[in-house]
This record gives structure tokens, C-alpha cells and sequence, in this order.
């Protein structure tokens, strides 16, 4: 969710929240806001929906973990899911192309291991370390989400092309593109020399690669 999703997010949960005879105030909104911000708002608006139509946990008020869960499984579901989307693009995008994945955690672990081209050049009999790494790394994010993350990861040939004032290509989209260009939006610049925004990209040039 962006900024601007706030006022719609506050007004739906405040709805929800009121058919349990409860009152949302500023600080509950304020943790429930950083708990999800990571997240789509038609997702989470849909995730309340569905709780409220649970028989069984349906009977109480919702919480934050009941929209993560509703969202993307337990804790464990949601780490086996976003490496496997990572670790498949490093086979199939590789060290040289700038990504964007659909999950904005997975830019935020991976920007603390030490960026994409870094994370690409792991050996082979040292990748299962990584994934441990990245495991643990996303269950903190997951629960404990960084205040910023960049927009988007860069690669080897971003560096080299940028360093030297050359063009810089889009980056690849890696899940659903439509999320990816939320992820990016919502992500911070860090080094983004001559970088075209996902929306001015055009759409041929915009390369997806695919779960």
C-alpha cells in the first residue's frame, strides 16, 4: 500500500472493526498500518472480507496476522514461496539484468545480503546457505518490515552502464507485473542513474519472467 491508500485502508478496517463492537483508534491504526503497508490494498481489503465470513475465527475480532495468513499462508509458506521465486531467477534472469520481484520483502532481504549481482554469483554448493540466510532474514522483514527497501535490484550491467553515463535497460518483472510496479513505486532510489520509471517503460521493452 502507498500513502494515499491510508484514508480507504483506515475506513474499511474501521467498518470491519465496528461489526465486533469495536473501536479503531489512531494508535491501533497506526500498528496496523506498518503490519500490512507491505501489502496490496484490493488484497488486504478482500482478506478482512474473508475474515469476517470465517465461521470459526470469524467470531473475533481480526488481527494483522489473520490477514497475513489469509494473504500468503504462515510465516514458513510465505519464506518457501518467495525464495523459490528467487531462486529461480537467478537461474533464469541472472547476475546482468536489474529486477523487480512482486514482493516487497524479498527487495528488502535481498538489499541486506548484499544486493542481486551479489546474491547471483553464489556458488552452487553454497546456495543452500543463502537460502538459510534468506529464510531467516525474511522472517524478521516479515514481521519487522524495513522502513525503506529499493525500488528496484540492480545487476551487474546496471552498475557498469550507469558508472559510465551509458543507458540503462528496464528491469525484468519477476510474479505478477502489476505488483511488481507497486514494489517499485514504493521502493526508495538508492543509485538510480538515467533509470526510467516502470510506468514509462514501454510495455514491449518491460521483459517478464515468470513463475
Amino acid at each position: 500500500m502507498e500513502a494515499r491508500d491510508l484514508k480507504a485502508f483506515a475506513n474499511d478496517l474501521e467498518a470491519v472493526m465496528g461489526l465486533y463492537g469495536k473501536t479503531l483508534t489512531p494508535t491501533v491504526l497506526e500498528a496496523w498500518w506498518k503490519a500490512l503497508k507491505h501489502m496490496a490494498l484490493p488484497a488486504v481489503i478482500k482478506a478482512l472480507e474473508l475474515h469476517t465470513q470465517n465461521p470459526d475465527a470469524g467470531q473475533y475480532p481480526p488481527k494483522p496476522a489473520h490477514v497475513i495468513r489469509l494473504l500468503g499462508g504462515t510465516s514458513k509458506d510465505r519464506v518457501n514461496i518467495a525464495w523459490a521465486k528467487v531462486e529461480k531467477a537467478i537461474t533464469s534472469v541472472g547476475v546482468w539484468n536489474d529486477v523487480v520481484f512482486d514482493d516487497a520483502l524479498i527487495h528488502m532481504v535481498i538489499d541486506q545480503m548484499g544486493g542481486w549481482a551479489k546474491l547471483c554469483e553464489t556458488k552452487s554448493k553454497d546456495l543452500s546457505y543463502r537460502a538459510k540466510e534468506f529464510e531467516s532474514k525474511y522472517q524478521t522483514v516479515l514481521f519487522n518490515p524495513a522502513q525503506s527497501y529499493p525500488k528496484k535490484l540492480s545487476g551487474m550491467a546496471s552498475v557498469h552502464n550507469a558508472s559510465r553515463g551509458m543507458d540503462v535497460s528496464p528491469p525484468m518483472t519477476i510474479g505478477c507485473v502489476e505488483q511488481c510496479r507497486r514494489v517499485y513505486k514504493g521502493g526508495s532510489s538508492h543509485v538510480q542513474i538515467g533509470m526510467m520509471t516502470l510506468d514509462e517503460a514501454n510495455d514491449t521493452r518491460l521483459l517478464s519472467a515468470n513463475q
